[in-house]
């Protein structure tokens, strides 16, 4: 009886090839999904045509939590709603939308995300998956997305390093570090909460 239900649920049977291969693209969509939801959660500032927003923030705990080729497909499908025209990036005065909005001010930020969760899902996984190897991954995966997101908008306005510092780095400083550090305690947790969970007795 035990074997015969061994078979029914190992992964080799039908159903669980077909909910294993549905898995992916759902993590992908409901990933692309939360870095929407984050892009609206923004302030736009008077100073700067950069607001402030969760939307880097989705894109460190999506880093942390994912393996890196879905980190990575999940960046890339998030750029292409956007692209498309849907309504996933951040709204604001001087923001355009569609392709245009990649080719805006805060384009290289945008841009880089498809770099920065992969890396930072590397780094993480190399490290020993806690509290501090997230902290290091998101660390650099966040000064990747500003440098960046600085680049590109030194590019676009061939402005001085520092006028671009003071519109795309030094305000965002505090607000990176607060969303590192609660990245890196999600992902710590989580990876707590799976190692006791694999310890218990079946």
């Amino acid at each position: 009886m035990s074997k015969n239900l061994s078979v029914a649920l190992s992964p080799a049977t039908p159903g669980a090839a077909v909910l294993q291969r549905l898995r992916a693209p759902g993590v992908v969509i409901a990933g692309s999904v939360f870095v929407a939801a984050c892009a609206h959660l923004s302030l736009p500032l008077f100073f700067t045509p950069v607001p402030l927003t969760l939307q880097d923030f989705a894109v460190l705990v999506l880093g942390l939590l994912l393996p890196p080729g879905l980190a990575a497909a999940t960046m890339g499908a998030y750029l292409l709603e956007g692209a498309i025209g849907l309504p996933v990036f951040a709204p604001g005065p001087h923001l355009a939308t569609g392709p245009a909005h990649l080719f805006g001010p805060t384009g290289g930020y945008l841009l880089a995300y498809v770099i920065a969760a992969p890396l930072i899902s590397i780094l993480f996984r190399r490290g020993q998956c806690g509290f501090a190897a997230a902290l290091a991954g998101a660390a650099i995966g966040d000064l990747l997305i500003l440098s960046c997101g600085a680049t590109w908008f030194m590019i676009l306005t061939h402005a001085s390093p520092q006028f671009v510092l003071a519109q795309t780095v030094l305000p965002f400083l505090p607000g990176s570090a607060l969303k590192v550090a609660a990245a890196a305690g999600i992902a710590a947790g989580r990876m707590r909460l799976r190692r006791t969970a694999e310890s218990q007795p079946n």
